[in-house]
């Protein structure tokens, strides 16, 4: 049988895409995910930790190239679904602006019918929006410096 090609330009009317200056909520990226077919939902949550390589962070400060950030999240989505076909939605949020320690940056979301492929999509999906999108991030330290960098350049546990 052969899978359907899903244009990168039109997501699936069930997934979500969002960049957004609001904080993210895990109860409504979870209900967006959510679907009677599902057997797992699978959800990542980025947040704004205390330190980079040890040292202080008080705050991360988000930018992104929406329009080509959204094109990113939607070619995600549309590979996700050649790999795993069962995936019954995907979402992708994430904030943009200055956020605070242990706030929320980013969350993914995959609903499908097993957990294996749950996990795996998710996975791929974070790790390929952090090395693809053009989003940036400003770490602003303890001692009052900065430095902008983007999140593909980051290590894995960026």
């Amino acid at each position: 049988m052969k899978t359907p090609f899903i244009s990168p330009s039109k997501p699936q009317t069930e997934d979500s895409f969002a960049i957004t200056l609001a904080p993210l909520s895990i109860e409504e990226i979870y209900t967006k995910a959510d679907h009677p077919g599902n057997g797992a939902v699978v959800v990542m949550s980025g947040t704004v930790r205390n330190q980079t390589d040890g040292q202080p962070v008080v705050a991360l400060e988000y930018q992104a190239y929406q329009p080509m950030a959204l094109q990113i999240f939607y070619q995600i989505a549309a590979d996700v679904r050649r790999q795993w076909t069962d995936v019954n939605r995907l979402v992708i949020h994430h904030r943009i602006g200055r956020l605070k320690v242990g706030e929320i940056s980013v969350l993914v979301a995959v609903g499908c019918p097993h957990r294996g492929e749950a996990f795996a999509a998710c996975q791929y999906a974070i790790d390929t929006l952090k090395h693809n999108a053009p989003i940036w991030k400003k770490e602003h330290w303890q001692d009052g410096s900065s430095s902008w960098v983007s999140i593909g350049a980051c290590e894995q546990e960026c």
